[in-house]
This record gives structure tokens, sequence and C-alpha cells, in this order.
């Protein structure tokens, strides 16, 4: 079995609803399982900007 870091490499997701509560729980899951994310949101730009960062800590 791999390691749970490498369960999502070479994948990559598209979350919507990225920037705030579930879907940024999702963001950081997905990066820190090895997944490439992008994150979409509509009007929480700050917000999706520490998505961001935090899904790059955990990748």
């Amino acid at each position: 079995m791999p390691s749970s870091h490498a369960r999502l490499l070479d994948r990559r997701a598209l979350v919507t609803g990225g920037s705030r509560g579930i879907g940024r729980a999702v963001v950081e899951r997905f990066a820190a399982e090895g997944a490439t994310v992008a994150i979409n949101y509509a009007s929480h730009e700050k917000e999706a900007r520490k998505a961001l960062e935090a899904a790059r800590a955990a990748s």
C-alpha cells in the first residue's frame, strides 16, 4: 500500500469553494496526499490565499 502522502501523487483536483470550511479542509488534505490542487472561490480572495499557503505547507 502506498504511503498516505503519495496516494494522490500525479493527480489533479479542482476544489470549488476551496477558500473556507469543508472546501478548505479538502484542499489541505488533497495537497497533503500529494495532489496538485486548484482552488476556486467566489468572493473570499484573502481566505483563498491562506488556503493556498496551507496547501503548500501540507505538500
